[in-house]
């Protein structure tokens, strides 16, 4: 990676045209590539073929190495807390073999069982005492969380229940943080950072997989319903997360300044396949005042970009989007109704940065032919990187069973823009 490299991606990040089209795989937990695939990649490029390590193993994906980084020509790259999202640290690799049979690397307190349908069970903490909070099914590629919802008395619902896993950062912590950033930071790089406590209302993170007791609001169905039900319960909760997330921000802006690119402050999704799951004014009630919270604080006092990540048919919330002071919208989820790239791209192209949406994970990628992912990949290009203000990424993290024929084509046609 160059430092034309970071140029092209501070023009494209500011609405100017990149010599390049700028390209991010495994960034962010939403941009991310399976680990079977990543093991492909590894041998078509003719790396040294040993096992992958799964650097985010409630969606098992791979890490992308600065060998694959170089071989790919990706132009971003990505930070992570110490933590999974099972809460157990990314360190003491230890080789273990998948239900489909790869030998990948987890971390060293990263325990799991079987129950009687061969399914993997996996624990918070590692600790198979406590009940398992994630399930990988026999024939699965991934783990779905288990819920474990306590019965809920409103008389003595606690705030501070739904809370548990956003605490205030620690010196270890800002430890962790400076060090990461001090290995990364050659200035030829872009860095995303994924700093954790900003998600209000992530349906991945409400039934709490990292918990071992998890205690408050932790049904998803629950969750849903409690944002018509239980309003008040849920502004207070937000209210109080966001002061605890200004305060973990400038202390984390200490140590690592304007050494990172953007922050990923949010993973909830607000769109279906055919609409949103709310309306524009109850997202205007409900989440944009604590949007803009954050994202004020961080344009005021730093010079970071935020990201949010909403899959879906979003179009009537862009300008919500917006107006929460969010910088860039991911991932462009361009078969979803109403998300057609050229109208999106002539209403918001100069407001907001397109993160995504460069091939249709669920139609053509999957099943199209290479010719057709090709086609695809050199029309999205066209209409999002005129004039800047677009990273190229799939719709979504790239999954274990894409034809690898497709993710060949994606790259050569990438290679030739």
């Amino acid at each position: 990676m160059s430092e034309r490299s970071k140029e092209n991606f501070i023009n494209t990040i500011n609405h100017r045209q990149p010599g390049n089209v700028v390209v991010d795989f495994g960034a962010t937990t939403v941009t991310g590539i399976h680990v079977l695939i990543v093991e492909k990649l590894r041998s078509y490029y003719g790396l040294e073929r040993r096992p992958v390590k799964v650097i985010e193993p409630y969606q098992m994906l791979g890490e992308i190495d600065s060998e694959l980084i170089e071989a790919m020509d990706i132009d971003v790259v990505g930070l992570f807390g110490e933590k999974n999202m099972f809460s157990v640290s990314n360190k003491g690799w230890r080789v273990h073999k998948t239900l489909w049979g790869q030998e990948v690397l987890f971390p060293g307190g990263f325990n799991y069982t079987y129950n009687s349908n061969g399914d993997i069970l996996m624990y918070p903490e590692g600790d198979t005492s406590v009940q398992p909070s994630s399930m990988m099914p026999r024939a699965g590629y991934f783990f779905d969380a288990l819920e474990r919802q306590e019965p809920i008395d409103d008389a003595t619902l606690r705030i501070e229940d739904n809370l548990e896993e956003f605490g205030l950062v620690t010196d270890n912590d800002l430890i962790y943080w400076k060090d990461q950033i001090e290995s990364v930071n050659n200035g030829s790089q872009a860095i995303v950072a994924t700093l954790g406590g900003t998600a209000l209302g992530d349906i991945a993170l409400v039934p709490g997989v990292g918990l071992k007791k998890p205690k408050g609001i932790r049904s998803i169905a629950e969750w849903y319903m409690s944002t018509l039900s239980r309003e008040d319960f849920i502004k207070n909760l937000y209210d109080m997360q966001t002061d605890i997330a200004i305060e973990n921000l400038k202390k984390l802006y200490g140590v690592i300044g304007n050494r990172i690119d953007v922050a990923f402050i949010c993973g909830t999704d607000f769109g279906t396949q055919n609409s949103t799951f709310c309306s524009p004014e109850t997202y205007t009630d409900m989440w944009l005042p604590y949007y803009k919270k954050v994202n004020d604080w961080i344009h005021n006092n730093t010079g970071w970009k935020t990201f949010k990540h909403s899959c879906g048919a979003i179009e009537t919330f862009m300008d919500l989007f917006i107006e929460s002071g969010f910088d860039i919208i991911n991932p462009v989820q361009i078969n979803a109704s109403g998300m057609d790239p050229r109208i999106l791209k002539k209403k918001y192209g100069e407001k907001i940065v397109f993160w995504g949406g460069g091939v249709d994970t669920q139609g053509v990628f999957a099943f199209g032919t290479p010719e057709q992912v090709k086609d695809q990949v050199r029309r999205q290009c066209e209409i999002f990187n005129n004039g800047g203000g677009f990273v190229f990424n799939t719709v979504h993290n790239i999954q274990a069973n894409v034809p690898f024929e497709n993710v060949v084509a994606m790259l050569e046609t990438l290679k030739e823009l």
